[in-house]
């Protein structure tokens, strides 16, 4: 198997354990790259396999510099949460035999192609694995949005959104800033994209899930200087009225390894504490 590693080195413990792991992967597999700046274009790399040090972030800057090459990413957490890079460096060492002996599940993560043009002319595009963001940014006022979703099945529909913003995430992005604005938890496997709106100045604008398949465009018809469009918080534009946000599925998935020690299910509960009931003191006297 050849592999290639990249490593983010602004976490801590990260170097640490490639001064003590990096010799012995040296001793499973064919090295096929180190990158330490976390800015190799992936789409270059010639591996089986791509192993992400670092945390959700860093593997989510990995899946848009893959560019649609469809080599699988393996993430090992030394993050906070690690919903994407899933798998813990206590665990390495059994997991990696895994990973080389081909053992472990590989699942395709749905992505997002997000553009922006202006009379047509296209001057931004990115991929997004877990969403796209409009936020209002300073000054802060309220923002004006049109929304319309283009739907096979239920045709085409346009509503004004006034607010703070609004979140397009696939479901991989579900459990994200989408879930902390309000919006639902949409389990991997489902073929669908959930549109939150950000602090609506409405009580009925309420999160909508609509499929994968949908075509979504935003303009914008009131924006504050700071207004701007964020794909997986990191690669972003800022945008001005009469700017045209398109999101829609992209042509290609991600290729993440899946620990099989952890399921979405189990993460939701030991990491967002998901359906915990509450703390009884039983030294109460009833």
């Amino acid at each position: 198997m050849r592999l290639f590693i990249t490593a983010n080195l602004s976490r801590p413990k990260v170097q640490p354990f490639l001064d003590a792991k990096l010799d012995w992967i040296k001793r499973h597999v064919e090295l096929a790259g180190l990158d330490t700046d976390c800015s190799a274009p992936l789409d270059r790399v010639d591996a089986d396999a791509i192993l992400v040090l670092g945390g959700d972030g860093t593997l989510l800057a990995a899946a848009r510099r893959l560019a649609g090459k469809q080599i699988p990413l393996l993430g090992v957490n030394f993050g906070r949460l690690g919903f994407l890079a899933n798998f813990t460096p206590d665990e390495f060492q059994a997991d990696f035999h895994r990973l080389i002996e081909r053992e472990l599940p590989i699942t395709p993560r749905q992505t997002l192609q997000v553009t922006v043009d202006v009379d047509g002319v296209g001057r931004f595009s990115s991929i997004a694995l877990n969403d796209a963001v409009i936020t209002s940014g300073p000054p802060y006022h309220i923002i004006d949005l049109v929304l319309t979703v283009r739907d096979g099945l239920a045709g085409t529909g346009s509503v004004h959104c006034s607010g703070d913003g609004i979140i397009i995430s696939t479901p991989s992005g579900s459990t994200a800033y989408n879930l902390a604005a309000g919006g639902p938890i949409v389990t991997l496997g489902v073929n669908a994209v959930a549109i939150t709106p950000i602090c609506p100045h409405s009580l009925s604008f309420r999160p909508v899930v609509a499929p994968m398949s949908s075509t979504i465009t935003i303009t914008p018809e009131r924006v504050n200087p700071g207004t701007t469009l964020f794909c997986d918080g990191q690669s972003s534009t800022p945008l001005r009225v009469g700017d045209k946000v398109t999101v829609m599925r992209a042509d290609h998935d991600v290729l993440l390894y899946d620990n099989p020690h952890s399921n979405p299910w189990q993460a939701l509960a030991e990491k967002l504490h998901w359906a915990l009931g509450p703390n009884y003191n039983h030294n109460e006297e009833g």
